[in-house]
């Protein structure tokens, strides 16, 4: 009987301490979007070898874009098709207004690039700046399949 307690007291302890180191994993801080941004255009301002006058300016500027990215708001939703014709027509001229949009922003700040960057930095950048994107939208799809199961 004692040996039962035993095992039942220890099975209790170990679940205890495990919900409690879970939890601790779970309640890590998250970088803000700006945090984000900033950390992305250092990144990027590192990987090709900035000095530290065009890094600054760089990193200004992107961070710039981001937040007139992040002002148009969210994408319109794609999936309308179930809809009338005319809510499905509405939806996609929607979609089209945002992306025109943001081709707008990619043309001004391209402008803004080409003052202080060649045109081959330029293109770096934009490379560098999709396999981020990339990278962190195939982090968030694992993360997502992970917290579902």
């Amino acid at each position: 009987m004692k040996s039962v307690f035993k095992i039942l007291l220890f099975a209790m302890a170990m679940t205890t301490f495990y919900v409690s180191t879970y939890a601790q994993k779970d309640n890590r801080q998250r970088m803000t979007r700006e945090q984000l941004a900033e950390t992305q255009a250092k990144y990027i301002a590192q990987e090709m070898a900035m000095n530290d006058t065009t890094a600054k300016k760089f990193v200004a500027t992107f961070c710039q874009f981001q937040k007139e990215i992040w002002a148009l708001g969210p994408r319109p939703k794609k999936g309308v098709s179930s809809g009338t014709d005319a809510e499905t027509e509405q939806a996609i001229k929607e979609r089209f207004a945002h992306s025109q949009k943001i081709l707008n922003l990619r043309h001004k700040y391209y402008e803004e690039y080409s003052k202080f960057l060649s045109q081959q930095q330029i293109a770096r950048v934009y490379e560098l700046e999709r396999k981020m994107m990339d990278s962190l939208y195939h982090r968030s799809q694992k993360e997502r399949l992970k917290n579902n199961k």
